[in-house]
């Protein structure tokens, strides 16, 4: 598809799709604030609530010269945390105090939401292929928003823990419905781009994260600090809620297969029959490398303040992170979306697995390079690294919507996301235990560029195993609706 052609698709839709685009956008952008909230406020909380791990911490108030030469880092590695605390090293510079990080941090991050969010979406999303999805999603806008603005007067961790839980089932609804909907607003020539752009949500939401985590904690308003970060992340969501109610309107499903016979009710049936494309082995391959590059991004995002706080206490993160993802991730995203869309018209399915290879095996040295160099230089690294890196989010989520018919699609979305967020959201977890046994960055390392490759790995042995099948199924088909029509006809064959 030439520009020519992508400009007159776009007026063929009309301006309404764009609007509920936009919407639904706002949406996913509250949804990953709150969720990314915990990340860039831990530190805070945990010296609240007084949580988690301790360590030594610098002391910014005190000048570079006054400092000298007293590492943190280094009485952190030399010195048991009972000796540290015992006799004070270095009180005026360095503070034994929480540090927002360990294991009930992770837990926080991780097992706590994620559990709760996956499973929760399956019977969420069947009820969406059953009933209206926009009031479905405008209902969990509203809770876990309600849920969000509880965070900011907790006293305890274990409130902290069952909000965490709350947020979760709340948010589980949001992709599956909003993607749906997109599906059925956008024809499959712009239904990639359109994707992408929904996804600016997670960079946009996870930039504004830092903002109130850095600037709205600075300014302690009202000697609230970090509660406000919860307080101003759920009042839009009220709002947002109340838009959709009144203005979106529930499109019809486009894409259905009159031959899946699947109940009206909500029934094991219906949740097999969305279970059943996914034993595709393309599809499936694909799933699982895109879990493993998940896994990164879950990381480094619940681990990026934690690490610069430890490094380069110093560095406000706030003046860097409020706008490299938002700008370089979301147009990376966008990016993939539409050069995957321009080269599927031509070379098929295998066009779209081409961007996921590249994109994570180009973006990985960057990633690397974020975590040795010193700032600014660190956060340079991170515009390409977003740009390049994040085109894989909205390929890989549009193969399983092109893929899978309409009365079906809102239950496959969150299968998908039950199984790239359980493996992907748990990866935190060794977080800790690799700090342990040697150090933060390490740990990250392995974790984070890493499994960029790991993943490229996977999506290269997805393209084989769809070279293979289209080889073995039908020789010489190459076009984008013949490998759709392929894959929708091995799901049916599964089914029954």
């Amino acid at each position: 598809m030439n520009i020519k052609q992508s400009i007159l698709e776009f007026r063929k839709v009309g301006w309404y799709p764009f609007y509920v685009l936009i919407i639904l956008l706002l949406a996913y952008l509250l949804n990953q604030l709150d969720r990314y909230a915990i990340g860039v406020t831990s530190i805070y909380i945990a010296q609240d609530m007084h949580w988690g791990d301790k360590g030594c911490l610098l002391n910014t108030s005190y000048s570079e010269a006054q400092v000298g030469n007293i590492s943190c880092e280094i009485i952190n590695k030399t010195l048991t945390a009972h000796q540290m605390e015992s006799i004070h090293l270095g009180e005026h510079v360095c503070m034994y105090n929480y540090n927002g990080q360990g294991v009930l941090f992770e837990l926080l991050a991780g097992p706590a939401f994620i559990v709760v969010y996956t499973f929760a979406g399956i019977p969420l999303a069947a009820t969406g292929d059953m009933t209206n999805r926009r009031n479905l999603l405008a209902g969990c806008l509203l809770f876990w928003s309600t849920m969000t603005f509880i965070t900011g007067f907790t006293q305890k961790y274990w409130q902290l823990l069952l909000l965490r839980f709350a947020v979760g089932i709340g948010e589980a609804g949001c992709t599956p419905f909003a993607t749906s909907i997109i599906a059925d607003y956008f024809p499959s020539s712009l239904r990639a781009a359109a994707i992408g752009i929904y996804n600016w949500g997670i960079y946009t939401g996870y930039s504004l994260s830092f903002t109130l985590g850095d600037y709205v904690v600075k300014a302690n308003i009202l000697n609230q600090g970090w509660r406000w970060v919860y307080w101003f992340a759920a009042i839009p969501g009220f709002v947002i809620a109340i838009v959709i109610f009144a203005t979106v309107r529930e499109p019809p499903k486009t894409n259905r297969d009159a031959s899946l016979n699947t109940p009206k009710g909500f029934s094991w049936i219906r949740i097999k029959a969305a279970i059943a494309p996914f034993k595709n082995y393309t599809l499936l391959c694909l799933v699982i490398a895109g879990s493993i590059r998940n896994a990164a991004g879950y990381v480094w995002a619940y681990n990026t303040k934690p690490f610069f706080n430890q490094y380069y206490p110093r560095v406000l993160v706030a003046d860097y992170l409020t706008w490299i993802p938002l700008v370089a991730g979301s147009l990376g995203s966008l990016l993939g979306g539409v050069i995957s869309d321009r080269l599927v018209t031509s070379y098929g399915l295998k066009a779209r697995i081409w961007v996921l290879i590249a994109s994570q095996v180009c973006s990985a040295p960057f990633a690397l390079m974020a975590l040795l160099l010193p700032p600014p230089a660190a956060f340079i690294m991170l515009i390409p690294n977003n740009l390049i890196g994040e085109m894989w989010i909205g390929v890989t989520l549009t193969v399983v919507v092109e893929i899978v018919p309409g009365n079906i699609r809102t239950s496959a979305i969150a299968i998908y996301l039950f199984i790239i967020t359980n493996i992907g959201g748990l990866m935190p977890l060794l977080v800790p235990p690799l700090t342990a046994i040697s150090n933060l960055r390490t740990a990250l390392i392995v974790l984070f560029p890493m499994l960029y490759l790991v993943s490229s790995g996977l999506f290269l042995v997805a393209y084989f195993v769809h070279k293979l099948t289209t080889t073995n199924q039908e020789s010489g088909s190459t076009t984008a609706n013949n490998d759709t029509q392929r894959l929708i006809t091995d799901s049916k064959c599964i089914i029954f």
